[in-house]
């Protein structure tokens, strides 16, 4: 009977839970809510309030092709899959860089204007979307894949497991660029060409992690990718819809790998050593 009893109990608690976040979220019923978008050409423009109906289950993306389709039909906004995993619908819902579809409206307050704006690391073309094309730039920076030569008699690699696990949550990127936006290198001081950002540096630790390949990007990563600029906020690592451990697993063992190569006193005593004892030998030889 007590058993009973308790389950009631639990069963009132639990609609009177959902009774109190129907009050500030998109519930069972449909309600009006009010979403303050940018709208603009390039940098200049404004912040505009449109009021729709929401209901159970709507994500934002939802609620932008509402308001276009009752009106605000020149309304731009970058999209395709709907299902968190092209990239393409990155922007900001109240200050926070989040992906359009993977933002459910029962996760916010409706009781206030939901604000979505452009990503802000980003050149504005129009509305919500911006110029992300500095990215494929930075990209074609980082050198690519080289492995070493097949190890075995089919013509294939040998590998450990574990060194092969290593790289595959990078693969998981999808290229939203979120991680771009909320990196204040780039989002404050727009720092494009010198920075290559997390999504490039995790792209970077893909390859330099693999374990075929046989490059050494250290230099590169020092100089022109401009890994110091990074100093380890983890934002980036917070706002990836991937769950990606970018500063940790990518960034971090990056650094580590360049202090290794260009400040451990004793790595760069070996190589003054080695290269004395050639600079000897080759003249030893010239004589």
């Amino acid at each position: 009977m007590a058993s009973n009893q308790s389950f009631a109990q639990n069963i009132v608690e639990s609609g009177q839970r959902a009774a109190a976040r129907s009050n500030t979220s998109a519930g069972t019923e449909t309600r009006a809510g009010t979403f303050r978008i940018w709208r603009g050409m390039g940098a200049s423009g404004q912040l505009e309030d449109y009021s729709t109906s929401v209901s159970e289950g709507m994500v934002v993306l939802d609620a932008i092709h509402q308001i276009q389709a009752e009106g605000a039909t020149d309304l731009a906004v970058r999209w395709n899959c709907k299902a968190g995993k092209c990239g393409s619908c990155s922007a900001e819902i109240n200050g926070m860089p989040r992906l359009l579809c993977m933002t459910r409206l029962s996760e916010l307050d409706l009781e206030k204007p939901v604000t979505v704006e452009p990503m802000r690391a980003f050149p504005p073309v129009k509305d919500l979307v911006t110029d992300v094309s500095s990215n494929f730039r930075a990209k074609k920076r980082i050198r690519k894949f080289t492995p070493r030569p097949p190890d075995a008699p089919d013509g294939t690699w040998r590998m450990a497991q574990s060194d092969a696990d290593r790289v595959q949550e990078f693969r998981k990127c999808i290229e939203c660029f979120l991680c771009q936006d909320v990196c204040h290198v780039l989002r404050d001081h727009q720092l494009h060409e010198q920075f290559v950002g997390p999504r490039l540096l995790v792209h970077a630790a893909q390859l330099e992690m693999h374990p075929l390949d046989i490059l050494d990007r250290t230099d590169e990563l020092k100089e022109s990718h401009g890994i110091g600029y990074c100093n380890i906020t983890k934002c980036c690592t917070k706002v990836c819809p991937e769950h990606i451990t970018i500063t940790d697993n990518a960034i971090i063992p990056l650094k580590e790998r360049v202090v290794d190569n260009h400040y451990d006193p004793i790595a760069k005593l070996v190589r003054l050593m080695r290269g004395s004892k050639s600079t000897d030998t080759g003249q030893g030889e010239a004589r």
